[in-house]
């Protein structure tokens, strides 16, 4: 009873693969409908006539037999007959030529069509993600698979579709023909393809569990392709001499999957070979019986010339079918993972408010905790502070402190794991996202070098007015990048990077410039938030952004974390932080006078200098 319960539960999940067969063939449909109609309606033709075709090669032998018996009569119009049936035929082969050259054409272009359209799924589901789902490594274990054969999948399962119509429909032919001869024959045509396609399914299945938990040593694989060959990593690599181990270690893991690969592959030929020569003898078999059926004269030649085509066709088209529908499964598993992608339950903001309740309070935390997912450690704990409009709060601490993360909590990239951030006294949970993240302008330490234009580079701080070069100009100015832009070769339309042609490269101070312009290009933004934005300019460049800064920001609040306290002495509040948690609070002299951790940290970095 155990065991029927376990075929029947195997049988279920086996059979409920094929529910994404009905969501590809919508894919298709919505990717394009006239491709999709010529596909269907070719794919009907192209089913009909091979059946057609080898009827009128039985009327072709049996007119050519009968013409010849009757030679002597000399009968012109018994005679033309062959050569008509010859016209027809080669009018339908003409016809089946046709239908599967437009199949190919069809499927060709379906193929760069729906390729698109699966990425830009992927694509837009990506964007909808919190920032905690791409740090995490299953997650993108998840991405892995839905991004490797997704796009070919789709249409592979449409065509295995069709095609299964297709045969559908020549086996119903053949089967109309073959019947005359015998239902046994029937029978046989059908028993002697279901080992080889049992086998293949089988093998399909533990196909697509290696794929599956490849997922993890494939992107280790394009990551040493990515450290072996990007310019941004190019420098390292060489210095310290890394080529030769990198390459090694791509090799290990590439020899680790050829080695299932290749077992695999042996087993699934070797059993693909025996299991098809059960069809080779069903095959011979039928031949003999027809030959026998033909010399006793129970059957015509054209018949026999009939049947042994439609038989070795029928069984090619049945043995096809069986394949197209092992394919289908296949192509059913690795569209789950797609799917499951495209499914990720992702949580919908709820905030709807475009103002706050106190215009005017700024920012509070309110014993704010955060703890990262998988982590038993918090990262926060109890974080408390108001800023007010016009303030500027610096946050100081050592590495891994949690000074990064109180940014992301701030700027809504992670959800505090209990306390509230309230901005103009109310919860940004119920803050409308768009919205808030429109009122912020902000720098992360290791903001993105994009390989655009200068002025683009600038122009995605506010992309609604991204194209705007006369605001490039006015943050430009501010962020105190002008001056080199325009000693630049096409000025604010040079290409930077080094990936297409023309690209000119900067210095760390230089990007660094141009990140803080495109914080600026947000012109109504009331809060700014810098990470470590001077990090790569010398003690006297960041002396004079910061004074320039300060200036242009005096109704702003400002987020700033930096080490150097030249930099942090200017704040009108700083919080050092400590394993996440705040350990003191005050303005520069407090906080030298408290004697503190912020007072040791800075007589350090003082004697530096000295």
């Amino acid at each position: 009873m155990r065991t029927l319960r376990k075929k029947r539960n195997a049988l279920r999940q086996s059979l409920a693969v094929f529910r994404y067969s009905g969501r590809a063939i919508a894919l298709v449909w919505n990717t394009s409908r006239s491709l999709t109609i010529i596909l269907a309606t070719l794919t009907l033709v192209a089913g009909l006539l091979p059946a057609a075709v080898a009827y009128i090669g039985k009327l072709i032998v049996d007119a050519v037999v009968f013409a010849s018996q009757n030679t002597q009569t000399n009968n012109i119009v018994n005679n033309s007959h062959p050569l008509i049936y010859v016209g027809f035929e080669a009018i339908a082969v003409a016809l089946l030529a046709f239908s599967q050259r437009g199949l190919t054409i069809c499927q060709s272009l379906l193929r760069v069509l729906l390729g698109q359209r699966v990425n830009e799924l992927i694509l837009e589901k990506a964007l909808t993600l919190e920032l905690t789902q791409f740090e995490d490594s299953e997650f993108y274990d998840k991405l892995t698979n839905a991004r490797r054969e997704a796009s070919i999948r789709p249409l592979s399962l449409v065509n295995r579709t069709f095609g299964l119509v297709q045969s559908a429909l020549s086996l119903f032919t053949y089967g109309a023909l073959l019947i005359n001869f015998s239902i046994w024959a029937v029978v046989v045509l059908i028993l002697a393809a279901m080992p080889a396609f049992i086998a293949e399914t089988k093998f399909a299945g533990e196909a697509f569990r290696l794929f599956r938990w490849r997922a993890p040593e494939t992107r280790q694989q394009h990551y040493l392709e990515t450290l072996a060959a990007r310019e941004d990593f190019a420098k390292e690599v060489k210095l310290y001499q890394l080529g030769e181990m990198l390459l090694e270690r791509y090799r290990n893991i590439f020899y680790q999957l050829y080695d299932e690969d290749r077992k695999l592959t042996i087993r699934r030929g070797l059993w693909g070979y025996l299991l098809s020569l059960l069809s080779t003898i069903a095959f011979y078999v039928a031949y003999a019986w027809i030959v026998l059926e033909t010399v006793a004269g129970r059957i015509s030649l054209g018949d026999m010339t009939m049947y042994l085509t439609v038989f070795r066709q029928g069984q090619t088209t049945f043995s096809g079918a069986l394949t197209s529908i092992g394919g289908m499964y296949e192509d059913n598993l690795y569209l789950s993972n797609l799917y499951e992608f495209l499914e990720e339950e992702v949580q919908q903001p709820r905030g709807k408010a475009t103002k706050g309740v106190k215009p005017g309070d700024g920012i509070r935390f309110e014993n704010v905790t955060f703890t990262y997912p998988e982590s038993t450690q918090p990262a926060l704990t109890n974080i408390s502070f108001h800023v007010k409009p016009g303030e500027k709060l610096a946050i100081v601490g050592e590495n891994g402190s949690g000074k990064t993360t109180l940014i992301k909590l701030l700027t809504r990239l992670y959800n505090p794991s209990s306390g509230r951030i309230l901005l103009d006294g109310l919860d940004l949970q119920e803050w409308d996202v768009d919205v808030l993240r429109r009122r912020i302008g902000v720098i992360f330490q290791n903001f993105v070098r994009y390989q655009f234009t200068v002025g683009e580079n600038i122009g995605v701080g506010d992309v609604a007015r991204m194209e705007d070069r006369e605001l490039w100009e006015i943050a430009a100015e501010k962020g105190m990048a002008l001056p080199f832009i325009e000693k630049l070769p096409a000025g604010f339309t040079t290409q930077l990077g080094k990936w297409f042609k023309g690209g000119q490269e900067l210095s760390g101070g230089q990007w660094q410039k141009i990140a803080l312009a495109r914080a600026f290009m947000r012109t109504n933004a009331d809060i700014v938030v810098l990470d470590e934005p001077t990090s790569a300019m010398d003690a006297q460049a960041e002396y004079e952004i910061f004074n320039h800064f300060r200036t242009l920001t005096k109704n702003q609040m400002v987020f700033l974390i930096s080490h150097r306290f030249s930099t942090v002495r200017m704040a009108d509040k700083i919080l050092v932080i400590e394993a996440g948690e705040v350990v003191e609070e005050g303005n520069h002299e407090e906080l030298l006078q408290a004697g503190g951790t912020y007072a040791r940290l800075f007589y350090l970095q003082a004697a530096g200098y000295q």
